[in-house]
């Protein structure tokens, strides 16, 4: 077989099927690149009939997937860490949003807040997201709660995506909250701001799914179907942030609308459980938000796997609940609070984040036919991963079967010459 590139001296946690965690490895492997994709995965010593055009040596380091962060609320403007200081001072979060805090002030910023600056803000998260293996994100829309910030938004997350080396999945979340001039009229701003976004977002072609929240402080289960039902019409797949604080029915809600994910699930039960299992809907499991927010309620993880739901982790970054900027940290919050295993975490932030996007036959896995976007890190384990706290072990990431540069203050001379050399 000729291929364009042969990885060889590598370990693989290649996240396909074999292992009960989802994190099958080969400790002694190669991998085969071809036109930006995977052509070829195995033991080294079966490679004897790739013929590559040039060989690369890893130098015994591990090659996942690239990493895929698949709930984000990464574009917005100005930040609420003065808000972080009342709270700790014993400051409500009832308290803050009378004050004019909470998701009041983000919204203000955020429209107040030019193209420009939104992408240079946003630019400087994703970096840091760079910086820890991350090739995919999703970004969500959601302080703007107006038709032109909305869309503004949505358009500055696509612009993320062609000036960083990363694949941008774009979710209109216009759902999010009620915004000022809508008080009292939650019905009013459902059918008057939140339904015609979808149908514009759809025809520009600037969300690829559509999002809510679910909550006795978002919106009813009954508003959510009504956007979800125009999502259908625009021919948008759905997620929704469900249960998050209270059961209000909501991963049901999503299974009953074929939802691609259903993110947070704190006080989901077993029957919200059974409907996502029966529908496909992946479990995004947010830990940055439940410690940030100190919240005591775990998500159902023995009834998911139970039921066989895949459970995907993503950090939820956004100014509010999860300023969070690491999916390693993520996985090892996921580890520590959820008891999720190392192997379930790197899963969550690979082959099921790619389900959750519903970009499982692109990537997440090392298998043949998917894109070669890669993760290479300096670590004896992959459960290191989950392990460390505040390294970045990254040597180096490839997009589409080529290194990309990654910006850090640590990659040093061993990532360079392995750029080099490919």
């Amino acid at each position: 077989m000729q291929v364009d590139t042969l990885i060889e001296h590598c370990r693989l946690a290649t996240m396909t099927s074999g292992a009960d965690d989802g994190c099958a490895v080969l400790v002694d492997g190669a991998l085969a690149v071809r036109d930006g994709r995977i052509a070829w995965v195995g033991r080294r010593g079966d490679a004897t009939g790739v013929e590559p055009a040039r060989r690369i040596d890893a130098g015994g380091r591990w090659i996942t997937p690239g990493l895929i962060d698949c709930h984000t609320h990464l574009v917005y403007g100005g930040d609420r860490a003065a808000e972080f200081a009342l709270r700790l001072r014993g400051a409500s979060y009832e308290e803050i949003a009378k004050a004019g805090g909470g998701i009041v002030a983000t919204v203000a910023a955020t429209r107040a807040a030019g193209d420009e600056a939104l992408l240079e803000a946003a630019s400087r998260r994703l970096a840091a997201l760079e910086r820890r293996g991350v090739t995919t994100i999703e970004i969500k829309s959601g302080y703007g709660l107006d038709v032109a910030t909305e869309l503004r938004m949505l358009a500055v997350a696509r612009r993320l995506g062609t000036v960083h080396a990363v694949r941008v999945a774009t979710t209109l979340l216009a759902a999010h909250a009620l915004p000022a001039e809508y008080a009292g009229r939650a019905d009013d701003y459902i059918d008057e701001v939140c339904v015609p976004l979808v149908a514009e977002a759809a025809r520009t072609g600037l969300a690829d799914a559509v999002d809510a929240f679910g909550e006795t402080i978002g919106f009813t289960a009954a508003q959510c179907a009504r956007v979800f039902a125009a999502a259908r019409i625009a021919g948008l797949p759905i997620k929704l942030h469900a249960d998050q604080l209270s059961n209000q029915g909501g991963a049901a809600l999503a299974a009953g609308f074929g939802a691609l994910s259903a993110d947070h699930l704190e006080y989901t039960d077993d029957g919200g459980v059974a409907a996502m299992a029966a529908a496909g809907t992946v479990a995004v499991l947010l830990p940055g938000a439940f410690y940030c927010l100190r919240e005591t309620r775990l998500p159902p993880v023995a009834a998911l796997r139970a039921h066989g739901v895949p459970i995907a982790l993503a950090t939820d970054c956004n100014p509010g609940s999860s300023p969070v900027l690491s999916p390693l940290v993520t996985m090892n919050l996921g580890c520590t609070l959820f008891r999720l295993t190392p192997g379930e975490a790197l899963a969550g932030f690979t082959v099921h984040a790619a389900r959750a996007l519903g970009m499982s036959d692109r990537i997440g896995r090392l298998a043949p036919g998917l894109a070669a976007d890669l993760a290479f890190w300096d670590v004896d384990r992959i459960e290191s991963l989950a392990y460390l706290i505040g390294d970045e072990p990254l040597a180096a990431r490839w997009r589409d079967g080529r290194p990309v540069q990654t910006p850090s203050a640590r990659l040093g001379s061993n990532a360079t010459s392995l750029a080099i050399a490919s």
